[in-house]
């Protein structure tokens, strides 16, 4: 696991120079990889080129070292990430007359380039980010992973080309602060993050998940490419092998992420995913694992019972934090600017807090992340064939009548997330255009509130087009919900969310869900194999129901519930008070006035709960101040 760098230049670069930038880039990401940094250039009359990367060390500890070369020294890669596949790629090279140096994934990438080319990309089973310089071709190639787990930015101007695992790499050497981005701006507020290919910034961009970058040094032009995936085809004709294969497939993809040479564990909420995860990982270890489950002084919220039950089931060495809202709160403003662009996802402040903690103990820990994604867990899901039901049997009129009438009712004044606010979201979510579920996933503005919210040059009306024209609209089935969420909300929240955090840690989470055979295989399956009735991720209990306690895995699990909403009236209130400050809203203009000052003040005096919209209001003033006012 590390963190990578790259800039291309289209003129020569004294190589001190290049460095030094390369080194100016490596700072801003030391915490991915402080264990050792590596760097390579390479410049021509008419061309420079540089790469460099910060590493943490978990396979090959001891010849491992990155940049690693071709034996011609025509080819070099920087890699970020962990193959989890490389052992039986590497054996399959051997048998075909490659030799060796090292024991890193990392080398087994380049070796397989040598053989297949960028056909090679798609036979890695892992998460990843990395460049490769082909010198012979004149060409450098940037891949990201299947879903997208390892981040990368990039940027293109006159001055060159940057590209890097985080954003802050790319604004250090930048000669002046980057404009902000319309589409991502109105993106940010109605989902609470910025998917890919989006930024705050405009010119700069993430590359989409399973897509890679094709960069000519001789015409300094580059295009973008999706890696084109083969599947196994599943023929499974009961639903007794379908459950058989499914726990195949889990239990294998649990081996394959538990290759390490460094202390490894696991974290262990309670909820399924995480507890089929750990219940693998011990039964593939002939001593006691580790698992890490973290707890809250607030007992509404609290449930180490669950986790605990697991811990004593599979005989792990069970480590338990409880936490209060002082551990969430102290280290606010170091984990919400962390992510470089403005993000509200207040469920990060828990996320590093566990993370912190178990990195006291391990360097290494699985999650069961993309578990509700991959197997659909979501209540979202079903609620979303509820729409279609609704909007076939009441006609839109009545329909604006009723919303109209439940609105004043279910204002709630407290951040509470009880059946009130859930209620109200279903309602203002149903839509009879087909864009039931870009409502759903909208946590923060819709799409009408937006438009108040924001002065008119700052609007943008076309905020899912891109995904929509991938997509494609009228999206109705569980299968059009879950790849609309591998596309958005998987990639541009959740995984951002575990990344940045745990790496702020020094810790490396690797998530067996998200495995691309597994997602294929439950591509094929009937939908009430995900969705039985009212049953969620109904394949995946089955699978496991024989290995816990009666009704263990039908237990509901709240998650990382994070009182922001009263931290906004109480502790942040002077510095969101400032936020609203006229002079500074003029000044910013960005905000409508009139809509964004009731807002906060509502929140504020109790009046009404607006908890995500303030939020994010909050995170992105925080992030703005930082870039622009500091």
């Amino acid at each position: 696991m590390c963190g990578i760098n790259g800039y291309l230049k289209k003129a020569f670069i004294e190589n001190n120079s290049l460095l030094d930038k390369l080194s100016t880039m490596n700072k801003c990401i030391l915490h991915r990889g402080p264990d050792e940094d590596g760097f390579f250039s390479d410049a021509s009359d008419s061309f420079s080129m540089g790469m460099a990367m910060q590493r943490l060390s978990i396979i090959d500890l001891s010849t491992g070292k990155q940049p690693i070369f071709s034996k011609d020294k025509q080819i070099v890669i920087v890699f970020n990430g962990e193959i989890y596949n490389y052992i039986s790629l590497k054996e399959q090279l051997i048998k075909e007359g490659c030799e060796f140096e090292t024991n890193s994934d990392t080398e087994v990438i380049l070796k397989l380039y040598e053989k297949h080319g960028i056909d090679s990309f798609s036979k890695l089973d892992g998460m990843f980010a990395f460049s490769i310089f082909d010198k012979r071709q004149g060409k450098v190639f940037i891949a990201r992973d299947f879903f997208g787990e390892k981040p990368l930015y990039y940027y293109n101007d006159t001055t060159g080309f940057y590209y890097a695992s985080e954003l802050k790499s790319i604004i250090s050497v930048l000669d002046s602060k980057p404009e902000i981005s319309k589409e991502g701006l109105n993106l940010f507020f109605q989902l609470t993050y910025i998917p890919a290919p989006f930024t705050i910034y405009q010119n700069i961009h993430k590359l989409e998940a399973n897509h890679y970058i094709a960069f000519d040094c001789n015409s300094f032009n580059f295009s973008i490419h999706e890696i084109k995936q083969s599947f196994e085809k599943h023929e499974l004709t009961t639903k007794k092998q379908a459950v058989i294969k499914t726990k195949e497939l889990v239990y294998n993809s649990v081996l394959s992420r538990s290759i390490s040479d460094v202390p490894l564990g696991t974290f262990l909420s309670g909820g399924v995913d995480s507890s089929i995860v750990s219940l693998c990982l011990s039964q593939q270890k002939s001593s006691p694992i580790d698992t890490f489950s973290i707890g809250f002084e607030k007992k509404s919220f609290d449930e180490t019972d669950k986790s605990r039950e697991v811990a004593k089931l599979i005989g792990s060495n069970h480590h338990e934090f409880i936490v209060g809202e002082k551990d969430l709160s102290q280290n606010l403003s170091e984990i919400i600017l962390n992510f470089d662009e403005p993000f509200a996802d207040s469920s990060a402040l828990a996320s590093y807090v566990v993370a912190l903690k178990t990195k006291q103990h391990v360097k290494v820990a699985l999650t069961g992340d993309g578990g509700d994604e991959v197997f659909g867990g979501y209540n979202k899901y079903y609620i979303g064939k509820l729409n279609q039901k609704y909007t076939q049997l009441m006609p839109k009129k009545a329909h604006n009548i009723v919303s109209s009438s439940f609105q004043k009712l279910l204002t709630t004044k407290d951040d509470d997330r009880g059946l009130r606010f859930k209620l109200k979201r279903l309602i203002n979510a149903v839509n009879y255009e087909g864009d039931f579920y870009y409502n759903i996933i909208s946590l923060g503005f819709q799409e009408n509130e937006l438009q108040h919210l924001l002065i008119e040059n700052c609007k943008d009306s076309n905020g899912f087009s891109y995904f929509k024209d991938n997509i494609g609209t009228n999206n109705t089935t569980i299968t059009d919900f879950r790849n609309i969420d591998k596309l958005i909300s998987l990639e541009g929240d959740m995984l951002v969310k575990v990344d940045r955090t745990s790496m702020l840690t020094s810790l490396e989470c690797r998530a067996p869900f998200l495995n691309k055979e597994i997602w294929n295989f439950t591509g094929q399956l009937p939908e009430n194999y995900l969705i039985h009735q009212w049953d969620k991720k109904h394949i995946l209990k089955e699978a496991f129901r024989e290995e816990f306690s009666k009704k263990f895995l039908d237990k509901s699990k709240k998650g990382f519930g994070v009182p922001v909403g009263d931290w906004l009236r109480t502790d942040l209130k002077n510095e969101l008070e400032s936020y609203i400050d006229t002079n500074f809203l003029q000044k910013q203009h960005i905000f409508n006035l009139n809509t964004v000052i009731p807002l906060v003040k509502d929140h504020l005096s109790g009046k009404r709960d607006n908890t995500f919209k303030v939020w994010s209001f909050y995170c992105f003033q925080k992030w703005f101040i930082q870039i622009y006012e500091a």
